[in-house]
This record gives C-alpha cells, structure tokens and sequence, in this order.
C-alpha cells in the first residue's frame, strides 16, 4: 500500500493533497518536529536517505523523496495521469514550466528570505540575499501576469503544477512575510485553490487548524 509519511508544516502537503484529489486509499502516517529545533524526528529522518519530507513508501520496498517527483510518480501509477499534461496537449510547455518553476526558482529565492527573516539580518547587507530578494520580486511579478489571466497555470485545468505551486506562495509565506497586497491575480487563484474540497480534506488531516497566508 501507498505510504506517505507527512511532517506537519511540509511541502508533503502536496503529496496528502494530491491523495485526496486522486481519492486514493492510502496510509498517512504524520509526525511532528521537534518544537525547540524544528527538525524531523529521528524515526522521519531514516526512512530515506535525504532525510527531508516529503516521503512516501510503497510496495517493493520502494522509498522516494522530493515533492516533484512523488507527485509524478502517484499521479501516474495510481492516477492513471490525471493530473498531469501530456506532450500533444496545448499548454505541455507550460505545465512543464511551472511544476518545475515551484522547486527550482521560487523556492530557492523564498529560502533565502526566510533565512534572513530567521537570523534577523538585515538583507540589505548581504549582497546575495539583496540579490535572491529582488529576483524574487521578478518572481512574483511573472506569476502575477500570468496566473492573472489563466484560470490555473497550465492547460486551462487543474494539474501538479497547481499543487506544485501552491506552497510557495501559500504556505511559505507563513515564515517569509511576504504580502500579496499588489498582486490581485495571485490571491483570486489562491481563494479558487483553498475552495477545493480534497484541498480542504487535505489540510484537515495533515495539519489541522492550520491556515496558509492566502490573502
């Protein structure tokens, strides 16, 4: 059986959200961090290699970490790709933009934020991170264009880029700041996305009580 091991406040909310848009019958075995360290505990960190959530186990032994490839994998072992773009529908290259968009770019500069925020230093007196923060600001500025006028962010539906997406500029922000005051479009979608009932389940039994900054 599919196995996923959730951290609370983890980008494994995707994976838990993902189960339940697909309606999957699945084990969720949640743990919580440390409250000083805010670490996974040491019975999360052996279950793979990379030590980091998301996690998922499933037959065969098998063990795979990284949001963005158990999506992809659920998705078209037990989802048949439902969620998914194939090659020869229009907005392919934008699918494929934006699910690895979520990891590869906004995450990343969303990081080193969050890590400045953390110390307490003063971005301004740390080039790189004066640096990250204005491409963040770039960032932004594209999804604002571009989610203000699509519906989601690739092929007219719903996709894993979505739920790729959403936790950067939903749950992230909780330990970031960032407000979403000029950016109009990103905070209609995200009110469309918090309206979905698997998201809504999702959270419920991942996180219970939790709220993503969506406004």
């Amino acid at each position: 059986m599919l196995t996923v091991h959730h951290l609370g406040v983890s980008q494994s909310d995707r994976v838990v959200w993902l189960c339940e848009e697909l309606g999957l019958d699945y084990d969720l075995k949640v743990y919580q961090r440390d409250p000083v360290t805010r670490h996974a505990p040491p019975e999360y960190r052996v279950l793979h290699p990379a030590g980091t959530a998301p996690i998922i186990t499933d037959d065969d032994g098998l063990a795979l970490a990284e949001s963005g490839a158990i999506l992809e994998y659920i998705d078209a072992i037990y989802g048949g790709g439902q969620f998914s773009v194939g090659k020869d529908e229009p907005g392919f290259a934008d699918y494929l933009h934006w699910l690895h968009f979520a990891g590869g770019s906004i995450m990343a500069t969303g990081a080193v934020t969050m890590m400045c925020k953390e110390a307490q230093v003063d971005r301004a007196e740390v080039g790189l991170a004066e640096t990250m923060h204005e491409r963040e600001d770039r960032q932004y500025a594209w999804i604002e264009s571009w989610i203000g006028s699509h519906e989601y962010f690739a092929a007219g539906r719903f996709t894993l880029a979505d739920i790729m997406m959403f936790f950067p500029i939903a749950t992230m922000r909780m330990n970031t700041g960032r407000g979403l005051e000029p950016y109009p479009g990103i905070r209609g979608y995200l009110q469309r996305i918090i309206a979905r009932p698997a998201y809504l389940r999702a959270l419920e039994l991942g996180d219970p009580g939790m709220q993503p900054l969506v406004v």
